[in-house]
């Protein structure tokens, strides 16, 4: 059984690391809350043994990582309290190995990869740094075989969409302290853009229209993820959809910018991240329906054309903030 010293303190690294993803986790019910305390806390040990500022060279970055590994697999003794709080999470909760071996990997692939030709590469690094995720996730709610069938298709993709939204937010960021660039090369040439003009951190309308293409796929990666809310337990619903509000509320922040994620890294404000709370609590006492509430939150999202003009909620994405 996972201590409560544990899991306070995987809450204090979510608190100090994950200020977006601390606000929804919050209001998840107990029973699920601790668990995602102490995998968010897992997550974030294993993120910065590579992206950490003081992290060592390669060889010790993949030792460090292979630890970890053996640690969260219950194969060696964990040395941190948060690991060994996952490895029991992960035997009481029957997360899959194969899914810990994913996030590990995809960890161990940012030692030497910093950049993705395609968005298919892309996609094959995030099947570990986010579908994973999505999917341990998925594992902590305890749901009914068939339903979890359901619902994990829709929580891979969500996982991706919250990972390539931190990827258009952090543009910026990734450039300067990890000469890292996550959108895809393909994507970039496409509008004329070269690899040069990102790492130099030069925005004109070319990259705004490049980041805006990035933009457009991940909002139809949250469509495909919204849609899958319902199969979770009925007292997890909420917070999954209020992260997931939070989460593309980034999208507003990148438009209202003109997409400029080069010269700035947009950010949620306290205050804002409230307000969305309340205002999502609010409709979704009205109406428990997730897809609803979401793209009423989000109006002025730029969903995919056929959602547009044919899915149930199209007239609210249409709209304008």
């Amino acid at each position: 059984m996972v201590e409560k010293t544990q899991v306070a303190r995987s809450k204090r690294i979510q608190r100090r690391t994950g200020k977006t993803f601390h606000v929804a986790t919050r209001v998840l019910p107990e029973r699920i809350r601790r668990p995602t305390y102490v995998l968010y806390g897992f997550f974030r040990i294993a993120d910065e043994i590579v992206d950490a500022p003081d992290t060592g060279p390669p060889d010790e970055q993949r030792a460090e990582l292979e630890r970890l590994r053996r640690a969260a697999l219950g194969e060696e003794q964990a040395d941190d309290p948060v690991l060994d709080a996952f490895a029991t999470v992960c035997t009481e909760r029957g997360i899959e190995d194969g899914d810990v071996h994913a996030f590990v990997d995809a960890m161990e692939s940012d030692i030497d990869t910093d950049r993705y030709e395609t968005y298919e590469e892309l996609e094959t690094y995030m099947n570990g740094s986010a579908a994973a995720v999505g999917r341990m996730m998925t594992a902590i709610m305890d749901l009914d075989p068939e339903t979890e069938a359901r619902a994990l298709p829709h929580a891979t993709k969500l996982g991706e969409a919250f990972q390539m939204t931190n990827f258009i937010r952090d543009v910026r960021e990734d450039v300067v302290e990890r000469d890292r660039i996550y959108l895809p090369l393909e994507t970039l040439d496409a509008h004329g853009v070269s690899e040069r003009q990102i790492l130099e951190l030069e925005f004109d309308d070319r990259v705004a229209a490049a980041i805006r293409s990035e933009l457009a796929r991940t909002e139809r990666l949250y469509e495909e993820g919204v849609a899958g809310i319902k199969y979770l337990p009925e007292d997890c619903q909420f917070a999954v959809l209020l992260a997931s509000v939070l989460y593309a509320d980034h999208h507003r922040l990148i438009r209202n910018l003109g997409y400029d994620t080069v010269s700035t890294t947009p950010e949620l404000s306290l205050a804002r991240k409230l307000s969305l709370l309340v205002r999502t609590r609010w409709k979704w006492q009205w109406t428990r329906d997730p897809e609803a509430v979401f793209y009423e939150m989000c109006r002025g999202f730029d969903a995919s054309r056929d959602h547009r003009e044919h899915g149930p909620h199209g007239p609210s994405v249409a709209q304008t903030d």
